[in-house]
């Protein structure tokens, strides 16, 4: 696979940007200026597609759920989401608050509580307002908020981190369909798909922010009657989130999302911890183990449960809406992911991805659902019931006033929904910038203002105009085609990781050729460079003497035989590049680099001064990388002879590698 298709191209992607642009202006005409048409087209069509197509999405879930599983713990796992040598790029405290923040942080706000409370009050087997209706409320709510929606973010994520950072493809998703369709993801069709990641994600987030400021503004009508619920204040409020996410979109990855992230993972815990002290702490804990269990003992039947022989409208109106959902969100959400899940490997990215996020929504849950339910069922706070009826908007504010120190809980959700709604509006815009961007985010700073500017304006037109309701069925409509190219991507992946697998397999050898000088005294020079630790100067003078006139000799031998040979000496960053070119099949690459490591304690000098002994810290490896990354072994030392060896050793792998693909 190759990615010179995207070296050469601008960092605007002008067929997306524009077109992406022009779609999204005659959606939200059409939303704004005939909302209730708008509102009635697409809830039929979203009808049509739930009552004929809910089977697809409960299957298409289904599979998407067993194949992360899968390739978590099947050999796949081993795989990383970039060269073998790579690293993560994020601590694993800073990843998971990201995770969490962009895929499900603001829904835990908005429906922790009312939910669970919904499903007790209306529920669709057991009788309303029962100790059956209170279980079965806790382990429908988990089965649509657990590892069902995680699976769909992440087998996108999974998709899209594997082609870009293992085989050089854009982080957009056009890759995802590149085992179907080849280096035409570069064409129209590439930029169709990517138009339509765009046009979902700026409505997803848009008719988010809308419907989330009626949160806020209830939240700060709660806490201050002084503030009305009102469009006015709703507007100042998109105003100020805009704002702030403007100025996170303009200090970056590393610096805004993330540290907003953390700062509302810390939020999070704290407010969750504070409704399991300051509530029923023993009855909490208990709820919390049997709902795991109940939800993990269950999870097959409610998985492909269809209410094929009760006909209900209770599985369209929930789980095969929300399926459709997270559908919808999971181009988003996934190419954020996998935007900061580099360097980790399939098995680490499955299981992280999978069981964090659904752990901290279990408790979350559980600590504010089922004590929302305890306050109705045996402390008579009808009350909060009618609260959620009325306006599920006002259900948290409600539930955390009946706590001590209520006033303080409801000002530490507000904060949090303000800040969720900031990460989620800056995250969205960096996604959206670099569908637009060919997967780049080091883009121009008006670029990536744009968008996030961009979905405020949005949702302020919409909350005046009408047609929130209308672009967020269309956006869940949007989730059928989309279900169909991600199990067509799903298939091209496994066979991708299947080549993959092979290739490891047949690297699977001594790390050392047998003869590795001509003379018999041989062994004494090797077992030196084995207890030796070169310094920069020499592990490149290596490279320059041994190394360099090695690999120009194999190349001359190579075109001899009519092969497309480089070879190339980056004296800057000390490496030595080797590249047979093969048309359409996989090509060749052999590298040998010079790379700093830390000397182990028992190698350090006592007897030199501190200067010398920071200089000393580190020695020098001339280490061999492949095209699937690092091999971790050094050849510093080895003859001109044992490095045309190892040239040819690994080409002759490759060469068995390919004759196996065919």
């Amino acid at each position: 696979m190759h990615s010179s298709a995207t070296d050469t191209q601008a960092r605007l992607n002008p067929p997306v940007f524009y077109s992406a642009t022009a779609l999204v202006v005659m959606l939200l005409i059409y939303a704004a200026l005939w909302p209730q048409n708008a509102e009635n087209t697409f809830n039929n069509l979203q009808s049509v597609l739930i009552d004929n197509g809910g089977w697809f999405y409960i299957l298409t879930v289904a599979i998407i759920l067993i194949t992360v599983t899968f390739l978590g713990l099947s050999r796949y796992g081993e795989i990383k989401l970039g060269p073998d040598h790579a690293t993560p790029d994020y601590s694993k405290i800073t990843w998971f608050s990201m995770l969490f923040s962009a895929g499900m942080g603001i829904g835990l706000m908005f429906f922790g509580v009312a939910e669970p409370v919904m499903h007790f009050l209306t529920p669709p087997d057991a009788d309303p307002g029962t100790i059956e209706a209170a279980r079965d409320a806790m382990k429908i709510t988990f089965f649509h908020w657990g590892l069902h929606a995680w699976a769909i973010y992440a087998i996108v994520a999974l998709i899209l981190a594997f082609f870009s950072y293992r085989h050089g493809l854009p982080l957009t998703l056009r890759s995802a369909l590149f085992p179907l369709i080849g280096e035409r993801i570069y064409g129209p069709i590439g930029h169709a798909v990517d138009v339509f990641a765009v046009i979902g994600t700026i409505f997803g987030i848009a008719t988010s922010l809308g419907y989330g400021v009626l949160q806020m503004n209830s939240g700060l009508h709660y806490l201050f009657d002084s503030i009305p619920v009102s469009v006015t204040a709703q507007i100042i409020l998109i105003a100020v989130v805009t704002a702030m996410a403007a100025v996170s979109v303009a200090t970056g990855l590393d610096k805004g999302i993330r540290r907003l992230s953390e700062l509302n993972m810390s939020l999070a815990v704290l407010l969750m911890l504070l409704v399991l002290v300051l509530g029923s702490t023993v009855f909490l804990l208990q709820a919390l183990i049997q709902n795991a269990g109940t939800y993990l003992s269950d999870i097959i039947r409610v998985t492909f449960n269809l209410y094929a022989y009760e006909k209900t409208d209770w599985i369209g109106g929930w789980t095969i809406f929300y399926w459709a959902w997270w559908l919808a969100w999971a181009p988003f959400v996934g190419l954020f992911i996998a935007r900061v899940s580099r360097g980790r490997s399939i098995r680490e990215f499955a299981m992280g991805v999978l069981f964090v996020p659904v752990g901290f929504s279990m408790m979350w849950f559980t600590f504010f659902g089922n004590s929302a339910i305890d306050m109705i069922l045996n402390r008579g706070m009808s009350s909060l019931g009618e609260a959620v009826s009325n306006d599920v908007a006002t259900a948290l504010f409600a539930f955390l006033d009946q706590f001590p120190f209520g006033s303080v809980l409801s000002f530490i959700a507000i904060v949090m929904v303000v800040v969720f709604f900031v990460t989620s509006a800056d995250s969205g815009a960096l996604v959206v910038n670099m569908l637009c961007s060919n997967g780049r985010d080091d883009t121009p700073l008006w670029q990536r203002l744009y968008w996030v500017i961009g979905v405020g304006l949005i949702a302020v037109i919409l909350l005046l105009a009408g047609g929130l309701g209308a672009l967020q069925t269309m956006t869940i409509a949007s989730a059928m085609p989309f279900s169909i190219v991600l199990l067509l991507a799903t298939y091209g992946l496994i066979k991708a990781l299947r080549v993959d697998i092979t290739k490891r397999d047949t690297l699977q050898t001594n790390l050392a050729p047998v003869n590795t000088g001509s003379s018999d005294d041989n062994w004494k020079s090797r077992l030196h460079n084995i207890v030796d630790y070169p310094s920069q100067q020499a592990v490149s003078r290596y490279i320059q003497n041994i190394v360099w006139p090695a690999c120009k000799e194999v190349a001359e031998e190579l075109r001899a035989q009519d092969l497309e040979v480089e070879v190339e000496h980056d004296k800057e960053r000390e490496r030595v590049r080797l590249f047979v070119q093969h048309g359409d099949e996989v090509d060749f690459l052999y590298e040998v680099r010079s790379r700093a490591h830390l000397k182990p304690e028992f190698a350090s000098q006592v007897d030199l001064s501190p200067e010398e002994l920071d200089e000393s810290a580190h020695y020098y490896r001339a280490e061999i990388h492949l095209s699937e990354g690092g091999q971790d072994y050094d050849v510093m030392g080895w003859s001109k002879l044992a490095i045309i060896n190892d040239v040819i050793d690994h080409y002759h792998k490759h060469m068995h590698f390919l004759h196996i693909l065919r």
